[in-house]
Protein backbone atom coordinates (compact mmCIF):
# COMPACT_ATOMS: atom_id res chain seq x y z
CA UNK A 1 0.00 0.00 0.00
CA UNK A 2 1.22 3.50 -0.84
CA UNK A 3 2.61 5.73 1.90
CA UNK A 4 -0.07 8.41 1.62
CA UNK A 5 -2.76 5.75 2.01
CA UNK A 6 -1.06 4.35 5.11
CA UNK A 7 -0.85 7.86 6.53
CA UNK A 8 -4.54 8.65 6.06
CA UNK A 9 -5.91 5.25 7.04
CA UNK A 10 -3.76 4.47 10.08
CA UNK A 11 -3.84 8.00 11.50
CA UNK A 12 -7.55 8.52 10.86
CA UNK A 13 -8.67 5.20 12.32
CA UNK A 14 -6.33 5.49 15.31
CA UNK A 15 -7.56 8.94 16.34
CA UNK A 16 -11.17 7.92 15.78
CA UNK A 17 -10.85 4.80 17.92
CA UNK A 18 -9.05 6.72 20.65
CA UNK A 19 -11.83 9.30 20.72
CA UNK A 20 -14.50 6.59 20.87
CA UNK A 21 -12.68 4.96 23.79
CA UNK A 22 -12.53 8.26 25.65
CA UNK A 23 -8.83 9.03 25.31
CA UNK A 24 -7.83 12.67 24.99
CA UNK A 25 -6.57 13.59 21.53
CA UNK A 26 -3.45 15.64 22.26
CA UNK A 27 -0.97 17.16 19.83
CA UNK A 28 1.76 14.63 20.83
CA UNK A 29 -0.71 11.76 20.32
CA UNK A 30 -1.59 13.03 16.84
CA UNK A 31 2.10 13.41 15.96
CA UNK A 32 2.96 9.93 17.22
CA UNK A 33 0.01 8.38 15.37
CA UNK A 34 1.06 10.13 12.15
CA UNK A 35 4.71 9.04 12.41
CA UNK A 36 3.75 5.50 13.44
CA UNK A 37 1.48 5.18 10.40
CA UNK A 38 4.61 5.34 8.21
CA UNK A 39 7.25 3.99 10.58
CA UNK A 40 7.13 0.32 9.48
CA UNK A 41 8.30 1.40 6.02
CA UNK A 42 11.46 3.02 7.38
CA UNK A 43 13.20 -0.14 6.17
CA UNK A 44 12.38 0.94 2.58
CA UNK A 45 14.74 3.76 1.44
CA UNK A 46 12.22 4.93 -1.19
CA UNK A 47 9.24 5.02 1.16
CA UNK A 48 7.30 8.23 1.84
CA UNK A 49 8.75 8.59 5.34
CA UNK A 50 12.38 8.16 4.29
CA UNK A 51 12.02 10.29 1.14
CA UNK A 52 10.51 13.07 3.26
CA UNK A 53 13.29 12.85 5.84
CA UNK A 54 16.05 12.41 3.23
CA UNK A 55 14.94 14.36 0.13
CA UNK A 56 16.70 14.39 -3.23
CA UNK A 57 18.55 17.70 -2.57
CA UNK A 58 20.17 16.12 0.48
CA UNK A 59 21.37 13.21 -1.65
CA UNK A 60 22.80 15.59 -4.24
CA UNK A 61 24.56 17.52 -1.46
CA UNK A 62 26.04 14.29 -0.12
CA UNK A 63 27.29 13.33 -3.59
CA UNK A 64 28.98 16.71 -4.04
CA UNK A 65 30.53 16.44 -0.57
CA UNK A 66 31.89 12.96 -1.32
CA UNK A 67 33.41 14.08 -4.61
CA UNK A 68 34.93 17.09 -2.85
CA UNK A 69 36.32 14.82 -0.15
CA UNK A 70 37.82 12.54 -2.80
CA UNK A 71 39.55 15.49 -4.49
CA UNK A 72 40.86 16.70 -1.12
CA UNK A 73 42.23 13.25 -0.24
CA UNK A 74 43.98 13.07 -3.62
CA UNK A 75 45.83 16.39 -3.21
CA UNK A 76 46.20 16.65 0.59
CA UNK A 77 49.01 14.12 0.86
CA UNK A 78 47.37 12.31 3.75
CA UNK A 79 48.37 8.92 2.30
CA UNK A 80 51.51 7.94 0.43
CA UNK A 81 51.28 7.24 -3.34
CA UNK A 82 49.60 5.23 -4.75
CA UNK A 83 47.35 4.85 -1.72
CA UNK A 84 46.12 8.43 -1.98
CA UNK A 85 44.61 7.47 -5.35
CA UNK A 86 43.01 4.34 -3.93
CA UNK A 87 41.57 6.29 -0.99
CA UNK A 88 40.23 9.05 -3.23
CA UNK A 89 38.63 6.53 -5.60
CA UNK A 90 37.00 4.65 -2.73
CA UNK A 91 35.45 7.81 -1.28
CA UNK A 92 34.47 9.20 -4.67
CA UNK A 93 32.89 5.96 -5.83
CA UNK A 94 30.40 6.12 -2.96
CA UNK A 95 28.83 9.18 -4.61
CA UNK A 96 27.76 6.98 -7.54
CA UNK A 97 25.77 4.53 -5.43
CA UNK A 98 22.05 4.18 -6.28
CA UNK A 99 19.61 6.46 -4.49
CA UNK A 100 18.47 3.66 -2.19
CA UNK A 101 22.01 3.03 -0.94
CA UNK A 102 22.74 6.71 -0.56
CA UNK A 103 19.63 7.14 1.60
CA UNK A 104 20.75 4.23 3.76
CA UNK A 105 24.14 5.91 4.12
CA UNK A 106 22.47 9.19 5.10
CA UNK A 107 20.35 7.34 7.67
CA UNK A 108 23.51 5.87 9.23
CA UNK A 109 25.21 9.27 9.28
CA UNK A 110 22.18 10.87 10.92
CA UNK A 111 22.14 8.05 13.49
CA UNK A 112 25.82 8.67 14.32
CA UNK A 113 25.13 12.40 14.66
CA UNK A 114 22.22 11.73 17.01
CA UNK A 115 24.35 9.45 19.15
CA UNK A 116 27.17 11.99 19.31
CA UNK A 117 25.59 15.45 19.43
CA UNK A 118 21.92 15.27 20.47
CA UNK A 119 22.19 14.75 24.23
CA UNK A 120 19.68 17.55 24.85
CA UNK A 121 16.94 15.39 23.30
CA UNK A 122 17.52 12.32 25.46
CA UNK A 123 15.98 9.72 25.20
CA UNK A 124 14.40 10.51 21.81
CA UNK A 125 17.79 10.96 20.14
CA UNK A 126 18.87 7.44 21.08
CA UNK A 127 15.50 5.98 20.11
CA UNK A 128 15.64 7.63 16.69
CA UNK A 129 19.28 6.67 16.18
CA UNK A 130 18.65 3.00 17.00
CA UNK A 131 15.65 2.91 14.67
CA UNK A 132 17.71 4.43 11.85
CA UNK A 133 20.55 1.95 12.31
CA UNK A 134 18.22 -1.05 12.31
CA UNK A 135 16.16 0.26 9.39
CA UNK A 136 19.23 0.84 7.22
CA UNK A 137 20.33 -2.80 7.39
CA UNK A 138 17.15 -4.92 7.52
CA UNK A 139 15.23 -6.00 4.38
CA UNK A 140 11.86 -4.44 3.50
CA UNK A 141 8.87 -6.03 5.23
CA UNK A 142 11.23 -7.80 7.57
CA UNK A 143 11.44 -7.19 11.30
CA UNK A 144 9.64 -3.82 11.08
CA UNK A 145 6.55 -5.60 9.73
CA UNK A 146 6.12 -8.03 12.62
CA UNK A 147 4.11 -8.16 15.83
CA UNK A 148 7.44 -7.95 17.66
CA UNK A 149 7.92 -4.47 16.22
CA UNK A 150 4.39 -3.45 17.24
CA UNK A 151 5.01 -4.63 20.81
CA UNK A 152 8.48 -3.08 20.94
CA UNK A 153 7.33 0.29 19.62
CA UNK A 154 4.33 0.36 21.95
CA UNK A 155 6.46 -0.57 24.97
CA UNK A 156 9.07 2.01 24.07
CA UNK A 157 6.46 4.75 23.84
CA UNK A 158 4.89 3.61 27.10
CA UNK A 159 8.08 3.87 29.14
CA UNK A 160 9.19 7.11 27.47
CA UNK A 161 5.82 8.74 28.14
CA UNK A 162 5.77 7.91 31.86
CA UNK A 163 7.43 11.19 32.73
CA UNK A 164 5.31 13.31 30.40
CA UNK A 165 2.27 15.25 31.58
CA UNK A 166 0.29 14.56 28.40
CA UNK A 167 1.97 11.31 27.38
CA UNK A 168 -0.50 8.79 28.75
CA UNK A 169 -2.04 7.92 25.40
CA UNK A 170 1.13 7.99 23.29
CA UNK A 171 1.72 4.26 23.42
CA UNK A 172 -1.89 3.61 22.37
CA UNK A 173 -1.66 6.09 19.49
CA UNK A 174 1.68 4.73 18.32
CA UNK A 175 0.98 1.04 18.81
CA UNK A 176 -2.46 1.13 17.17
CA UNK A 177 -1.34 3.22 14.21
CA UNK A 178 1.67 0.95 13.68
CA UNK A 179 -0.52 -2.17 13.86
CA UNK A 180 -3.00 -0.70 11.36
CA UNK A 181 -0.14 -0.20 8.90
CA UNK A 182 0.66 -3.91 9.13
CA UNK A 183 -3.01 -4.81 8.78
CA UNK A 184 -3.22 -2.71 5.62
CA UNK A 185 -0.14 -4.44 4.20
CA UNK A 186 -1.77 -7.80 4.88
CA UNK A 187 -4.32 -6.92 2.18
CA UNK A 188 -1.61 -7.16 -0.48
CA UNK A 189 -0.42 -10.13 -2.48
CA UNK A 190 2.90 -10.12 -0.65
CA UNK A 191 1.37 -9.78 2.82
CA UNK A 192 3.48 -9.87 5.97
CA UNK A 193 5.15 -12.49 8.15
CA UNK A 194 3.94 -11.39 11.59
CA UNK A 195 5.79 -13.87 13.81
CA UNK A 196 9.12 -14.91 12.29
CA UNK A 197 10.78 -17.39 12.28
CA UNK A 198 7.34 -19.00 11.99
CA UNK A 199 6.63 -19.20 8.24
CA UNK A 200 2.97 -18.17 8.63
CA UNK A 201 2.05 -15.30 6.32
CA UNK A 202 -0.85 -12.94 6.80
CA UNK A 203 -2.06 -11.99 3.33
CA UNK A 204 -5.57 -11.56 2.01
CA UNK A 205 -4.41 -11.03 -1.61
CA UNK A 206 -6.93 -8.29 -2.31
CA UNK A 207 -4.51 -6.00 -4.11
CA UNK A 208 -1.02 -5.30 -5.41
CA UNK A 209 0.56 -1.93 -4.70
CA UNK A 210 0.85 0.26 -7.80
CA UNK A 211 -1.78 -1.55 -9.87
CA UNK A 212 -5.18 -0.24 -10.94
CA UNK A 213 -6.95 -2.70 -8.66
CA UNK A 214 -4.63 -1.81 -5.81
CA UNK A 215 -5.35 1.88 -6.29
CA UNK A 216 -9.07 1.12 -6.18
CA UNK A 217 -8.78 -0.82 -2.93
CA UNK A 218 -6.74 1.97 -1.37
CA UNK A 219 -9.33 4.57 -2.38
CA UNK A 220 -12.12 2.50 -0.84
CA UNK A 221 -10.16 2.19 2.42
CA UNK A 222 -9.46 5.93 2.44
CA UNK A 223 -13.13 6.81 1.86
CA UNK A 224 -14.22 4.48 4.67
CA UNK A 225 -11.62 6.04 6.96
CA UNK A 226 -12.77 9.56 6.16
CA UNK A 227 -16.39 8.56 6.79
CA UNK A 228 -15.35 7.20 10.19
CA UNK A 229 -13.48 10.43 10.99
CA UNK A 230 -16.46 12.57 10.01
CA UNK A 231 -18.80 10.41 12.09
CA UNK A 232 -16.59 10.50 15.19
CA UNK A 233 -15.39 14.10 15.12
CA UNK A 234 -18.20 15.94 13.26
CA UNK A 235 -21.49 14.09 13.57
CA UNK A 236 -21.10 12.71 17.10
CA UNK A 237 -18.28 14.70 18.74
CA UNK A 238 -17.69 13.90 22.41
Amino acid sequence: MMGKSHFIISTGITLSVMNLLGYEITVPAVAVAAVSSLLPDIDEPNSLLVRSAVPEPMLRLLQVALIGAAIYLYFAGIAEPPWHIVLALLVGSVSFLPGRRLRQLVMLLIALALFAFADDYDPWNYIAACILVVASVVPHRGITHTLYAVAGWGALLYFVSLGMNDGGSLWIAGGLSYALHLLADSLTQRGITPLPPLPFKLRLKLMSTGTKKGSGVEKVCIVLTLLLVVYVFVITPS
